[in-house]
């Protein structure tokens, strides 16, 4: 078995999604969770976008121990040496640099002939090989190359110092035949491919990215790029999750292996989901909510007499697990911290007082607890960032034929209580409209979403909210068995956010610039 290097950029190309904003703690503990998963590189983000970029990849680089840690960089001095500064605590630095070369790219955005590109590129690649001891050069919308040219923008590279070449589907144009194509052409023409490691990045434009990424893996590349959940620019990468359990699954035909630890898969597109706010749809495949779930008779009835008659892939072997639990409000802390040692928590003492204390009265007000509840309750109570505002008690009128009325307490750091009342077009405007005033912070509501965590109409509610104030937004999640509760958690959560980053006088992330915002 050949082995196949993985590289993720949920925390570069992932955060471009729109509505998307990671913080930096945030992005920490992804980047842990990803080093759990067995991801061998991990690019944090793009140096020169922000100061507050180049900040968060320098504090993944004080965390991350045992995977190569990444940066963006275009074909530029500036982003080279801001990818120097972001990395320079990196246990295993190696710098990312991009380059576009298909002719649309050339005339249009880079106004650059071949032979410009090809100089460009060389310079740039000796230029980080001072810094780096790694530089992966990526040849941007390489699928829409004239070959001939490819296989000198591969060369150029080999040559200049270059120790990953990266040949992307960039905008989801390449069919898997052709691509698997592209990579035979290039690894049977190319002088000095064997010195390099061949890899691959795929975006999910006309839904082919899996399927041209695992063409380029059969057809030798060493190492493919995607995200947790598929996330990213436009339609999305390739999912890291699909391509690895491909591979896993039918072993027999790719004769190739990840170093992936597969139980994580579960808890990692979890936490990314959560952190994110874009849910993973019911039908995903591998980590979607009906990826085991079997409702037709015929099916149940083949589950019945034998598992692998319509499962080729257990629950348990990426960590999820269909099971109830079977916890109740007459449960002890004993078997309480037990369960969260099964889902995968490990809190502290005083984590686990909060956590109990939630448990119990969730409980009181829910018929059936699910190992989805608990996973919500651990998601909500448990974080590291401390609260400017808390929800002290929420009241709200509400008749189909009175005017929505919502009265807030609001607990402040300094321990006094704001007190105030608004009227809304609904419950959640008027919620919104007080909580607005009980902080004394302004905002324009972007985005909301509802889901319920768990079946039944007894369902715990998470609330996904996006707010926007002087060009920035923030996100904020909520979950409680009442929407509006949820909504009010969501709402109080981004304004925490918001008001964090203004009171620290924090460097903004710029807005990405067009020409910057690639593959």
């Amino acid at each position: 078995m050949r082995k196949i290097y993985v590289f993720d950029t949920t925390l570069r190309d992932g955060e471009q999604s729109p509505g998307v904003s990671l913080t930096t703690e945030e992005k920490v503990e992804i980047a842990l969770q990803l080093e759990r998963l067995g991801i061998d590189r991990i690019e944090a983000g793009f140096a020169a976008t922000s100061p507050g970029d180049l900040q968060s990849i320098r504090e993944v680089a004080k965390r991350v121990k045992r995977a190569t840690l990444l940066s963006l960089a275009r074909c530029h001095m500036k982003d080279i040496d801001a990818a120097v500064e972001a990395l320079k605590e990196a246990e295993d630095p190696c710098l990312h640099l991009v380059l576009a070369t298909s002719p649309i790219h050339r005339e249009y955005k880079l106004r650059m002939s071949q032979d410009k590109v090809l100089e460009t590129a060389e310079a740039a690649i000796r230029y980080g090989r001072k810094f780096f001891d790694k530089v992966e050069f990526s040849a941007e919308d390489a699928s829409r190359t004239e070959i001939e040219f490819l296989c000198k923008v591969t060369a150029t590279a080999i040559s200049a110092g270059a120790t990953v070449v990266n040949l992307p589907d960039t905008v989801g144009f390449a069919t898997p035949d052709q691509f698997g194509a592209m990579f035979r052409t290039i690894k049977s023409t190319v002088p000095g491919i064997e010195k390099i490691q061949l890899s691959t990045h795929c975006h999910d434009d006309l839904g082919m990215a899996t399927a041209n990424t695992l063409a380029a893996i059969a057809n030798g590349i060493d190492q493919f790029e995607g995200t947790i959940n598929g996330i990213g620019e436009r339609a999305g990468n390739t999912c890291l999750e699909e391509v690895i359990m491909a591979l896993e699954t039918r072993s027999d035909f790719y004769g190739a292996q990840t170093g992936i630890v597969l139980s994580e898969i579960y808890n990692t597109s979890r936490l990314v989901s959560k952190y994110t706010g874009m849910s993973v749809p019911g039908n995903k495949a591998i980590v979607g909510a009906n990826a085991f779930a079997h409702e037709s008779g015929i099916h149940q009835d083949g589950m019945l007499k034998h598992r692998g008659t319509y499962e080729i892939i257990s629950p348990e072997t990426i960590g999820a697990s269909s099971s109830k639990l079977v916890l109740g409000k007459h449960s002890g802390r004993h078997a309480f911290k037990e369960k969260l040692a099964d889902l995968g928590y490990s809190p502290n003492e005083e984590q686990l007082n909060i956590a109990f204390a939630k448990f119990k009265a969730l409980a009181d007000r829910k018929k059936h607890i699910l190992s989805e509840d608990i996973r919500a309750l651990m998601d909500e109570n448990i974080a590291n960032e401390t609260k400017l505002f808390s929800l002290e008690s929420l009241q709200v009128i509400y008749g189909n034929r009175s005017l929505p009325t919502a009265s807030v307490r609001v607990l402040k750091q300094d321990g006094t209580f704001a007190d105030e009342a608004a009227v809304g077009n609904g419950s959640v405007d008027a919620v919104y409209r007080a909580l607005a005033k009980a902080t004394g912070w302004e905002a324009e509501l972007e985005d909301y979403r509802i889901q319920s965590v768990t079946p039944g109409t007894d369902a715990q509610a998470e609330v996904h909210v996006v707010i926007k104030a002087a060009g920035e937004t923030f996100s904020g999640r909520g979950i409680s068995t009442d929407i509006v509760e949820a909504s009010a958690k969501a709402y109080l959560e981004a304004i925490n956010r918001m008001a964090g980053r203004k009171l620290t006088k924090q460097e903004p992330g710029q807005e990405r610039d067009g020409n910057i915002v690639i593959y």
